[in-house]
């Protein structure tokens, strides 16, 4: 896949990201507002664990964003399984020093169109912690849905929050 967004590509991963991805993932602002299993700190080992997961899929929903030939950041969706197959969890991240430049916006619009054209869902979600309003933004200018504030369902940097459930649905 390639998607050229204007401000970025959204693209494939490939191992010649390596470097990249260790340096701007290994950063304790993109972890706190993200899920569990996006680690930190984010080593050598972790990208080639996250490689080999990508290797292993038999359709590719993870993507790298790109900016000035390299990667700085990802974006993607977990396809649910039994009665929530035609939905999907949305997610993405971007390396700090790229933040409010409008990449992830013009990432997240061509990215979503992309997946309603390419795989078999009718509904992204997206879960955005309390605290990460500029990814709220972001959803929201997209095209996404608020649809109900998740009391109390994250514990995350040793605090108990609230969880924002966004959605698109096609």
């Amino acid at each position: 896949m390639h998607l050229e967004c204007g401000v970025c590509i959204v693209r494939d991963w490939n191992h010649n990201d390596k470097t990249s991805l260790v340096r701007v993932a290994n950063n304790r602002n993109i972890w706190r507002n993200l899920t569990h299993t996006f680690p930190y700190p984010y080593t050598d080992a972790d990208a080639v664990a996250w490689f080999t997961l990508l290797s292993n899929m038999s359709v590719p929903t993870h993507w790298a964003i790109e900016v000035g030939r390299a990667a700085v950041g990802g974006i993607g969706c977990d396809i649910g399984i039994g009665i929530h197959a035609k939905t999907a969890r949305f997610g993405y991240w971007l390396a700090q020093p790229y933040w409010g430049r409008g990449i992830m916006t013009a990432a997240v619009r061509d990215t979503t169109d992309y997946i309603f054209n390419h795989l078999d869902v009718a509904r992204l979600e997206a879960h955005v912690f309390e605290w990460n309003l500029a990814s709220m933004r972001v959803l929201e200018k997209c095209g996404f849905v608020r649809e109900g504030v998740l009391r109390r369902r994250v514990f995350k940097d040793g605090e108990i929050i609230d969880s924002v459930l966004y959605a698109l649905v096609q």
